[in-house]
C-alpha cells in the first residue's frame, strides 16, 4: 500500500511563487511507486487546495482560474487519523477527499516556515518532513539563530537588532549603528529569505533607504558589518539529531554586491522559467582548499545539530578574505529547490534524497508515539480545591 504523502506549499510568504517552484520541483521526483502524492496549495490567504491541476506550473500564471479547476478542503484529525475535507461540505455523501500519512511542507518564509505551520501539523497529530516547530523558529529569526550559535562557540558577525517602534527615533538609531558598526552595513528583514529586503548601504542616505525597505518587509531588522572582499558558500546538511552529513559546497556566483533575489529564482532558467534554486549560476564543488572545504563542512553539521534540525537544511557561509576568516551567516531550514543539486555530487540523486526525508519523518513520528504526554489522574475528580481565583496551583501551603 503507498504511503500518502501530502505536500504543502505556497501560504502567507513574500516567497510564495519560491514555495511553488521548489514543491512542483519535488513532486515530480518523488517515487510513484511508493507515495501517493496528494498536493496542498495554501493560498496567499491560508486557504488550502488540492487537485491534480495544483502540479502544472503553467497554471499558477492565472491563480484565480486554477482555483476553480482544484478542491478547497480542510484538515481533521479524528481517532488518530488525519484527512482532508472538502470545504464547504456536503449535505449528502462523504466530504473525504483524503486521508493523510506524512506531510511533507516545502514551503520558504514568515508564516509557514517559521514553525507556525509545523506547529499546526502536530497539533493535527500528523507526521511531518523537516525541522519540528522549535528549530524552524530559531532557523528563521536570524538575530536569534546567531545568538545561539555564538554561545555555542561558532564564528557569527556581531549584529544589531531593532524594532520597528526603534525607528520612531531614527536619529538615536543611526547614530548608534554608525558608531557600534560603521560603514558599510548590510540591512535585512531579521526573518524572511531568498534575499528579499536586503540591501547595502555605505552611507546615512543609504542607511536610511535600506532601513525604509527592510521595514517595509518586516517589523524587526538586523544589521551587521558589510564584508568587503566576500566569497559566499554554502553547503547542505541531511539527517537528524542521530546522525548528519554534508554535502558538497558551493560559491554562488553574483551579479551585485550581496546575491539578489534575480540572482537566485529570475536569471538562468530554460526558455526565462525559473527552476529556483538549481537555476543559480554557481560553483560546484566551491573552489576551496580541502582542509577549509573540511572545516565548513564540519562547522555545517556541527551548526545543523546544535539547532536541533531534521530533514534538510542549507548553511550559508561568508569569507571575509581580507581577514581570511569563515563566518556562519544563517541557515535555510527549508531551502531553495531542497538543496537537491549539492547531494546529486555526491551520488545521492534527488528521488533517494526525498525518500530519506520521507522515511526520517516516520522514524521521528514512532519515536514520539512512545513518549507520554498524559498523566493518568483525573483532577476534577478530585472533588474539592477548586474555589477562590487561585485555583489548585496557585493555592498557598
Amino acid at each position: 500500500m503507498k504511503i500518502k504523502l501530502a505536500v504543502l506549499f505556497g501560504g502567507k510568504s513574500v516567497e510564495h511563487e519560491i514555495s511553488v517552484i521548489s514543491a512542483l520541483q519535488a513532486m515530480n521526483s518523488l517515487d510513484t511507486e511508493k507515495y501517493e502524492i496528494i498536493p496542498v496549495y495554501m493560498t496567499k490567504q491560508n486557504d488550502f487546495y488540492t487537485g491534480n491541476a495544483l502540479r502544472d506550473i503553467e497554471k499558477y500564471r492565472d491563480i484565480a482560474k486554477l482555483l476553480t479547476e482544484a478542491t478547497r478542503v480542510t484538515f481533521v484529525s479524528e481517532n488518530g487519523k488525519t484527512r482532508l475535507d472538502r470545504l464547504p461540505a456536503k449535505k449528502f455523501g462523504s466530504n473525504t477527499v483524503s486521508e493523510i500519512d506524512v506531510a511533507f511542507p516545502i514551503v520558504h518564509g514568515t508564516n509557514v516556515e517559521d514553525g507556525a505551520l509545523q506547529g499546526f501539523l502536530k497539533t493535527l497529530n500528523l507526521p511531518f518532513v523537516g525541522c519540528d516547530v522549535l528549530a524552524s523558529a530559531v532557523g528563521m529569526d536570524k538575530f536569534v539563530m546567531k545568538t545561539i550559535l555564538k554561545d555555542a562557540g561558532f564564528p557569527v558577525l556581531p549584529a544589531l537588532r531593532y524594532a520597528a517602534k526603534d525607528y520612531n527615533h531614527p536619529e538615536t538609531m543611526l547614530a548608534e549603528i554608525e558608531t557600534k558598526i560603521g560603514y558599510p552595513v548590510i540591512v535585512k528583514p531579521v526573518n524572511l529569505g531568498s534575499s528579499v529586503g536586503i540591501s547595502k548601504a555605505h552611507d546615512r542616505a543609504s542607511l536610511e533607504n535600506a532601513l525604509d525597505t527592510a521595514f517595509s518587509f518586516a517589523d524587526t531588522v538586523l544589521i551587521e558589518r558589510a564584508i568587503t572582499h566576500l566569497r559566499e558558500i554554502n553547503c547542505s546538511v541531511v539527517g537528524d539529531e542521530n546522525g548528519a552529513e554534508a554535502s558538497v559546497l558551493e560559491e554562488p556566483v553574483m551579479q551585485d554586491e550581496i546575491l539578489s533575489y534575480k540572482d537566485k529564482y529570475m536569471d538562468g532558467g530554460k526558455d526565462g522559467k525559473s527552476s529556483g534554486m538549481a537555476s543559480l549560476k554557481r560553483k560546484i564543488p566551491a573552489e576551496l582548499p580541502e582542509d577549509r572545504t573540511e572545516a565548513i563542512r564540519t562547522l555545517a553539521v556541527n551548526a545543523f545539530l546544535t539547532l536541533g534540525c531534521s530533514g534538510v537544511s542549507r548553511i550559508d557561509f561568508m569569507i571575509d578574505c581580507d581577514e581570511d576568516k569563515v563566518y556562519l551567516n544563517e541557515i535555510n531550514t527549508i531551502p531553495g529547490s531542497l538543496s537537491f543539486y549539492l547531494w546529486e555530487p555526491k551520488g545521492l540523486k534527488y528521488k533517494a534524497l526525498l525518500d530519506r526525508l520521507v522515511q526520517t519523518a516516520l522514524d521521528r513520528a514512532r519515536k514520539q508515539q512512545s513518549i507520554t504526554y498524559t498523566f493518568d489522574t483525573n483532577v476534577f475528580a478530585m472533588g474539592s480545591g477548586f474555589g477562590g481565583a487561585k485555583g489548585a496551583k496557585g493555592a498557598k501551603r
